[in-house]
């Protein structure tokens, strides 16, 4: 006897009219993200309704987190600058400049409020020679230092959920690495979490089993990779996915920022771009 193989799961449009969703982050019932070329933070629910909730920004908007009190803290690419909101506004916090040699991106956030965020290293829109880039840590307090040398586009990335390692994609480098977070937020003990050759990690979220789904920006699909470099799932995407989250009520959806490019001047103003879901309780 033989059996018909498991169906594809079925990604489902949640929101179209996106230009470049990016920072997907669930909070409070809700997908929080950045659109870079709207210039806009959106919180958008399950059914599709979604909120302006910071709009009209001077600057492209990436990476979101929060801070212990509640506040959001928001990567600021261009000026390579972090955001914090006060009263309602988003205001200065945290400067990147001496550290970031090309645009911010994404950003994770620990439970203390330092954040680690990624820069791409080099003028990537440009079209310049890549060059390897320095993650920084953001205190709390809005001061910054290195936290880490030499990434290859240090992109999406993670915290474990005891707050003990930080694994962080690389774009240019087909890989996670890890590192030993200490008690001052430091990092130390570099190593390859798990090496995925032929991919470019972008945004991604580590599930319950401690797998980490990430949108695979060389190719159309969601990938789910272990620590090891096993890969469990490959999910085609209906165009090119640069960021995914996971959320919904039990934390078993998936959603999928996706783009048919990245540049602005193939996408600024277009609205081609889509946030789809995956129903991670169809998978086996």
């Amino acid at each position: 006897m033989t059996t018909s193989p498991a169906p594809t799961p079925e990604l489902r449009l949640l929101v179209d009219n996106v230009d470049f969703g990016e920072g997907p982050r669930w909070h409070d019932g809700r997908l929080w993200y950045s659109d870079f070329y709207q210039r806009a933070i959106y919180a958008v629910t399950t059914a599709g309704e979604r909120t302006v909730m910071f709009g009209d920004l001077d600057d492209r908007p990436s990476g979101l987190g929060w801070m212990p009190d509640g506040s959001l803290l928001a990567v600021a690419m261009t000026s390579r600058s972090v955001w914090r909101e006060v009263d309602g506004t988003l205001q200065p916090h945290a400067d990147l400049s001496a550290i970031a040699t090309g645009h911010c991106n994404d950003m994770v956030v620990d439970a203390a409020g330092n954040a680690y965020v990624g820069n791409f290293g080099f003028d990537f829109e440009g079209g310049a020679t890549f060059a390897a880039a320095d993650l920084a840590l953001v205190r709390a307090d809005g001061s910054v230092e290195v936290a880490a040398e030499g990434l290859a586009f240090p992109n999406g990335s993670v915290i474990t959920p005891d707050g003990s390692t930080l694994i962080v994609g690389e774009s240019f480098g087909g890989d996670y690495v890890a590192f030993d977070i200490a008690d001052d937020a430091t990092l130390s003990n570099r190593r390859v979490w798990a090496a995925i050759p032929g991919a470019a990690p972008d945004g991604c979220a580590q599930d319950a089993d401690g797998g980490i789904w990430f949108s695979d920006a060389f190719g159309s699909q969601v990938v789910r990779v272990l620590e090891g470099g096993e890969v469990t799932h490959r999910i085609a995407t209906p165009m090119s996915t640069y960021a995914c989250a996971l959320g919904g009520d039990d934390l078993q959806t998936l959603f999928v920022l996706c783009a048919p490019a990245t540049h602005p001047d193939e996408l600024a103003g277009k609205a081609l771009g889509a946030i789809f879901t995956l129903d991670l309780g169809q998978l086996d």
